[in-house]
């Protein structure tokens, strides 16, 4: 596995499923702990390793919502932003599309034109100085209900930022059932923003049939579930819907027991298009180098194998088509030079 190790490395790659604070790495999280010590989140990056540990998805949730609490000014929007999108660039991702929380900042405070001016600010820096093209999907964090539904397509749609093409929905699944968000997708889709909700992560099938009947889902994050039924599998395959699969994430929150339990080799059978990501990954303890190294063993692929799934990530992105030529190409010509090697 070095030599495959070392090439995903180097693999040119993009990033479908991330979140904006879940990337904040230790090193992140520390400077912003040390910002507001009134916060329980521990300052030492090694004590940060505990605060990481994860009794279930619950606990998850509430020591990530510990992290959001750390964003509290437009400059750590700004710092948070431009971080993450530096640690990406070192592992060689070229293109991202993260998944952002604006609800958990303006309810804080944060001026919403500010948070705005922030991740503007921060996605064109990056593009300049470090060559990665971030892209931005604004999710409604479910556990809030209809009012912070409200509120993100407000933002989404009325103050739309120029990095922003699609929209979300995250947060925990059980007692949170997807049709009550459809005036809110639709609002969102009829300005021109695609649909990608997480479902099937923590629930069953049927809430991947939600998210495709009454969201509009052009992705589906995560699901895990999907499976569970034959003809969703049938159905994703043939209207060419990826699923966003994050293999850490899903043992480190339980929703599957362990790595060798995971469903992507199903997926794959069943000829899903599927793409590789990190999900929350300082808070997994991963990356998506260690992904694609997963997804290796798992699907028991080489490199060609690994190029493969690199441009379906591309194939499944909201990147524009000249766009998705270039990175679909730039992953051939290297794959042709390392083997040629």
């Amino acid at each position: 596995m070095t030599d495959l190790h070392s090439f995903i490395a180097g693999l040119p790659k993009a990033e479908l499923h991330v979140h904006h604070v879940g990337s904040a790495s230790p090193r992140i999280v520390s400077e912003l702990a040390a910002r507001h010590p009134d916060s329980k989140v521990p300052t030492d990056p090694e004590a940060l390793a505990d605060y990481f540990t994860f009794t279930d998805f619950a606990h998850f949730i509430e020591v990530y919502l510990s992290v959001v609490d750390l964003v509290r000014t437009p400059e750590d929007v700004r710092l948070l932003t431009f971080e993450v999108a530096r640690d990406m660039a070192r592992q060689n991702i070229r293109y991202a599309e993260l998944t952002i929380t604006p609800y958990s900042s303006t309810r804080r405070g944060i001026d919403e034109r500010a948070f705005m001016a922030a991740i503007e600010d921060a996605r064109k820096a990056a593009e300049a100085e470090l060559g990665i093209v971030l892209r931005w999907c604004f999710d409604i964090p479910g556990e809030a209900g209809l009012e912070a539904a409200e509120e993100t397509a407000r933002l989404a749609v009325d103050l739309r930022p120029e990095g922003l093409v699609s929209f979300g929905l995250g947060g925990p699944e059980i007692g949170v059932p997807r049709p009550q968000f459809k005036p809110y997708f639709d609002r969102a889709i009829a300005a021109g923003l695609r649909s990608v909700p997480h479902a099937g992560e923590t629930t069953g099938p049927e809430t991947i049939w939600d998210a495709l009947n009454e969201l509009g889902a052009q992705r589906i994050g995560h699901g895990t579930s999907a499976v569970q039924d034959p003809a969703l599998l049938a159905h994703l395959a043939e209207h060419r819907i990826a699923l966003e699969v994050c293999p850490t994430s899903n043992i480190a929150t339980r929703a599957v027991a362990d790595l060798d339990q995971h469903p992507i080799k199903e997926m794959v059978a069943a000829g899903v298009l599927v793409t590789i990501n990190s999900d929350d990954p300082p808070m997994f303890g991963t990356d998506l180098n260690n992904e694609y190294a997963v997804a290796a063993r798992l699907l028991e692929l080489d490199e060609r194998g690994l190029a493969a799934l690199a441009k379906n990530a591309v194939e499944a992105s909201f990147l524009d088509e000249a766009g998705k030529a270039r990175l679909a190409a730039e992953i051939d010509d290297y794959t042709e030079t390392w083997l040629a090697r």
